[in-house]
């Protein structure tokens, strides 16, 4: 008997057959978990994140073409599977960068009074992500992978399925841009981004965000 393929299966849970949904979740829950367990680490919200990745499928699932086989079928699902568990992956680290930034804050205005210097950290920090908003999707999503998540180039190359000379390329080319944009700000050299490298406070706003 021939093997239903992914798009066979999601037409079938959209007419309503909901163990064919379940057979979408057997066949590709496992690679997302390892994916969103290798981008969080050893944190809690592995397997929640995965749950959402698998209920956006549920509610605005990819249009699928006819007439592929199985492997085909799969491969296509299995992409935008885990470009949605990149993408829900990123909000946790996100917002957990933005919380522990909070929580520093909060800490430090406890300890202190208020003052001009954490006016002008905030309005830094705001500069520096609307200028990293600015940057393409594949020069953030690198950048965010490298700072923020600690990923190697290598790892970084194996999440997005990009060539490491890419993304390195692409490191370098966003690292450079924000220090042009943001120089007259942070008094730093653009050059200095070159190589891949962030200059150190820069690096540092950029681990707050």
């Amino acid at each position: 008997m021939e093997e239903t393929n992914d798009q066979q299966l999601l037409a079938a849970f959209l007419a309503g057959d909901v163990a064919a949904f379940g057979q979408l979740v057997d066949r590709h829950q496992v690679s997302c978990l390892k994916l969103a367990a290798f981008l969080l680490g050893g944190r809690a919200e592995v397997e929640d994140t995965v749950q959402e990745v698998f209920l956006k499928l549920m509610q605005k699932p990819p249009t699928l073409p006819e007439g592929l086989d199985p492997e085909a079928s799969f491969a296509i699902l299995s992409a935008w599977l885990h470009r949605v568990t990149r993408n829900a992956c990123m909000d946790v680290l996100r917002s957990e960068s933005r919380r522990n930034r909070r929580e520093k804050e909060v800490a430090s205005a406890e300890a202190t009074p208020g003052g001009q210097n954490a006016i002008d950290a905030e309005d830094t920090r705001s500069a520096v992500e609307r200028s990293l908003q600015r940057l393409p999707e594949d020069q953030r999503e690198v950048l965010f992978l490298r700072l923020l998540a600690d990923r190697s180039y290598r790892e970084i190359a194996e999440i997005t399925g990009k060539k490491a000379g890419t993304v390195g390329w692409l490191i370098s080319t966003g690292l450079r841009t924000l220090s042009e944009d943001l120089e007259p700000l942070l008094g730093i050299a653009s050059t200095r981004a070159s190589g891949g490298s962030a200059h150190p406070s820069l690096q540092a706003i950029l681990r707050t965000l």
